[in-house]
């Protein structure tokens, strides 16, 4: 790391009895940074910067002093890291001020950092940046750092005010992280992070006249970053106020938002594309939408505003409703399987309060917004208070219409299975939840059982409804069935007590015993190669781990867990076995099957495929590929097969998806699965099943 600024100052720490001394050396210019190794209170007068932190269990006060990288120029064009930490615990950083920097404050491999009352405001900022990405860089970013707290900071006119990458346990809370070209807060790989009482406004990269903010937000959450907790934070003004994006497939899930202000943003108050989070109490007012929650299975809210949204005194971008309209709450162009909508207030939006659409391509037959509940909800004064199209098992109980303008429900085409009770929504005396209990993987054919797991309620016992993707609805606390078909499954519950519904889920995979190749045992034996398109390269870069993988698996006892670390960037191909002599016959055999999980967090994903090679003997080789222009890692036959399994079945003879290049070996020697991503990220991946069938 360069730090290219000179400095007219050398400091020296050192300890006597106990008491840390500061050595001034005024007579020395050196373009070298102060290295902190002891605890330090700095001179405001002689330090200008930058800093290295190399000491553990000190601290720094600044006093106020200003670290000032550039003091000209444009600040696109500004350079290096103010201050800078790597592999320290417990240090306690305060009172410093950092401005003509690219980045304030860096910390990497750190445990147990306090950054208080400092500000890291004026650094690396681009306003006029187009769509994409351009880098980690402008206020604070932290990378791999854990159980640390930023407390009271200011991070203003930046790119982005705070990055966490692979950063978990810490506590951002009281910071101004305000007014930047790209987020004031990216989560990325970050978990368990509880995010508190910030002012995250005006996240935003927008031109006059402009109709899109080229994907700033206030606050952006992706890349499997689980488990956060984001409290009472203002998150006004942004392009969007809170995105959770999934553009590599890999979903954030478990996050709680409750009592954060989202509105006024230029796009969506709250947009959402991964499943499995949960919002309470949140405000989503005066924005083109105000949840936008497209691809977000099991997603529950509660008591959130979501109104005058889409107006054309305001934030009305992209009318994708009937009649140019908007909607307070939408689930569109993505899944919403077990959905829970209550007590939320959407009032005065240019279209529908809440809307649930099915895929509008197929007309339905992809998917539908399944398995709904939306109860004792407000809406008044939309155009429509519930729109939805292309649903199914739709549960609507006591919620208030008023006034809206056309019609209080809407069902515009193929809504299936609807319950509509106005009575209003009588609380149980206590809360209560359910969950499903039962296999995961389940044998075609095979009688299986899941029960209910019930938590609260009382001395009531709710009434139960199961489904099982078959429009037919069962009854009872069990529920006993035997699926037919392999591949992925949805089952749905119901749990009422009086008017009030809970949802549980539970997603099944229905696989069949096969002669597994290389995905029970044996797993020595596999390798790992370089390709450059189909060319084998020169260097052989990227390196794979194979494991049992035990708890994660779907047939046998196990499932082979592959680890890429390093990864070349370009096609990598897995091949077993190695030795390239298994000599299995293809008499009788029509397919090639197998079970993947893959997890890639490069940001654009996947870059095609995946490509399968049958090698025979003498050199004899058989392609099987996805047809020109079809990505299948990217399209996907179920929307939770971003998270979860997919079953990959690949005709010897090629199909509509599949191309077959040469003539398949009577006899395999060995087989070859390769995978390509668009850049050079960690690769992981579980393959389970695979089998000659």
């Amino acid at each position: 790391m360069s730090y290219g600024h000179t400095m007219g100052f050398r400091f020296a720490l050192t300890s006597i009895c106990g008491v840390w001394l500061m050595l001034i050396n005024t007579l020395t210019i050196s373009a070298e940074p102060l290295v902190v190794e002891a605890s330090v209170t700095l001179d405001l007068q002689k330090v200008t910067g930058p800093i290295v932190v190399k000491g553990s269990n000190i601290t720094i006060d600044g006093q106020g002093t200003c670290l000032t990288g550039a003091t000209q120029g444009s600040p696109k064009a500004f350079k290096d890291i103010a201050v800078f930490a790597e592999s320290v615990t417990n240090v306690t950083l305060r009172n410093i001020k950092a401005k003509g920097w690219e980045t304030g404050l860096k910390l990497v491999a750190c445990s147990g950092i306090t950054v208080e009352n400092c500000d890291f405001s004026d650094n690396f900022h681009d306003p006029d940046f187009g769509w994409g990405e351009n880098g980690r860089r402008g206020g604070i970013v932290l990378e791999r750092v854990t159980k640390s707290m930023l407390r009271k900071n200011k991070a203003n006119r930046v790119w982005d005010a705070c990055v966490l990458v692979d950063s978990n346990d810490n506590l951002i809370e009281d910071n101004d992280f305000s007014h930047t070209s790209n987020t004031c807060l990216k989560l990325w790989t970050a978990s368990r992070n509880t995010v508190r009482k910030n002012v995250l406004s005006h996240g935003i990269r927008i031109s006059p006249g402009e109709v899109h903010a080229r994907d700033s937000t206030s606050v952006l959450i992706e890349s499997g970053s689980n488990d956060n907790k984001l409290l009472h934070n203002d998150c006004t003004h942004g392009g969007d106020g809170i995105f959770v994006r999934v553009l590599n497939g890999w979903c954030s899930v478990g996050n709680y938002f409750e009592g954060n202000d989202c509105s006024y943003a230029n796009n969506n108050g709250v947009e959402c594309w991964a499943p499995h989070n949960v919002f309470v109490k949140n405000k989503a007012n005066h924005c083109s939408y105000g949840f936008w929650m497209g691809g977000s299975d099991d997603t529950r809210l509660i008591e959130n505003e979501a109104s005058f949204n889409g107006l054309a005194t305001g934030h009305h971008n992209s009318p994708h409703l009937p009649q140019n309209g908007h909607a307070g709450i939408v689930f569109m162009f993505g899944p919403s399987s077990h959905t829970l909508a209550r007590g939320n207030v959407c009032e005065g939006n240019n279209g529908a309060g809440i809307a649930l659409i099915g895929d509008l391509g197929s007309k339905g037959r992809k998917w539908r917004a399944y398995h709904w509940v939306a109860e004792a909800n407000v809406l008044r004064s939309n155009r429509w208070g519930i729109y939805a199209k292309h649903a199914d098992w739709i549960t609507l109980t006591g919620n208030q219409y008023v006034g809206n303008t056309v019609k209080e429900v809407l069902l515009d085409g193929d809504v299936l299975r609807v319950s509509e009770s106005d009575k209003p929504i009588q609380k149980p005396d206590k809360p209560f939840a359910v969950k499903v209990d039962g296999p995961q993987s389940v044998r075609v054919g095979t009688k299986a059982e899941w029960q209910v797991k019930l938590s609260g309620g009382g001395e009531y016992q709710p009434n139960y409804a199961w489904d099982v993707g078959d429009g037919q609805l069962r009854t009872g606390s069990t529920l006993e069935h035997t699926f037919d078909q392999v591949g992925f499954h949805r089952i749905g519950l119901n749990a009422s007590i009086g008017e009030s519904t809970e949802v549980g889920w539970r997603n099944v995979y229905v696989v069949r015993d096969v002669m597994e190749i290389g995905t029970e045992s044996d797993l020595s034996n596999w390798s790992i190669e370089d390709f450059h398109d189909r060319t084998r390269s020169n260097q052989q870069t990227s390196r794979a781990a194979f494991e049992a993988d035990e708890t994660d698996f779907l047939v046998g006892k196990s499932s082979l867990r592959v680890l890429i670390r390093p990864y070349a960037g370009f096609r990598a191909a897995l091949t077993y076995p190695k030795s390239r002599d298994a000599k299995w016959s293809t008499a009788g055999k029509t397919k090639l099957v197998f079970w993947l999980k893959a997890i890639n967090e490069d940001v654009t994903g996947w870059q095609g495929g995946p490509f399968i090679a049958l090698h025979g003997a003498d050199g004899q080789l058989c392609r099987i590929e996805p047809k020109a222009g079809l990505d299948l890692m990217r399209q996907l036959d179920h929307n939770e097969a971003r998270e979860g399994w997919r079953l990959m079945e690949l005709p010897l003879a090629g199909n509509e998806q599949w191309q077959l290049d040469g003539e398949v070996p009577k006899t395999v020697q060995a087989v070859s699965l390769a995978f390509d991503s668009w850049g050079a990220p960690t690769l992981r991946l579980w393959i389970d099943g695979l089998a000659l069938e």
